[in-house]
């Protein structure tokens, strides 16, 4: 992880392959890596936090044996990345653009926000959201 002053959260997420993970988040948060060394990559996400991508064997190695493979769940939803965004429609068609595959395009939830879902290349949900205007 970076040296120094950091964002106060950051949100690791184990990959197949960091050099394609790379790529794909980079195209679909619209910006390029603030660290990318072999073992961590690095972006700001809005709203102060940070994405990392680690390698799964490089989770293994650090963590050892008594961690689960993280690679024997290749594929299955581990986690959902929700990220608000100024609008969600362009960020999600974004990620598509990048080779996400869609789960649920845009639209308002119950919950307040408009959000569309989709898979990273490693099967992690990544929703967009936007707040829906009051009314």
């Amino acid at each position: 992880m970076s040296g120094g002053p950091g964002p106060e959260s950051l949100f690791v997420l184990y990959v197949a392959d960091q050099a394609r993970s790379a790529r794909f988040w980079a195209a679909a948060l619209g910006s390029a890596p603030r660290l990318d060394v072999p073992g961590m990559t690095e972006f700001a996400l809005p709203g102060g936090a940070a994405l990392g991508l680690m390698p799964e064997r490089g989770i293994r190695a650090l963590l050892g044996d008594a961690l689960p493979d993280p690679a024997r769940a290749a594929g299955v939803p581990r986690c959902e990345l929700y990220l608000r965004v100024p609008d969600a429609c362009a960020a999600h068609a974004r990620a598509l653009a990048a080779g996400a595959r869609e789960l649920s395009a845009p639209a308002p939830r119950e919950w307040g926000d408009l959000a569309g879902y989709a898979l990273d290349p490693d099967g992690h949900v990544l929703a967009f959201a936007t707040p829906l205007p009051a009314g």
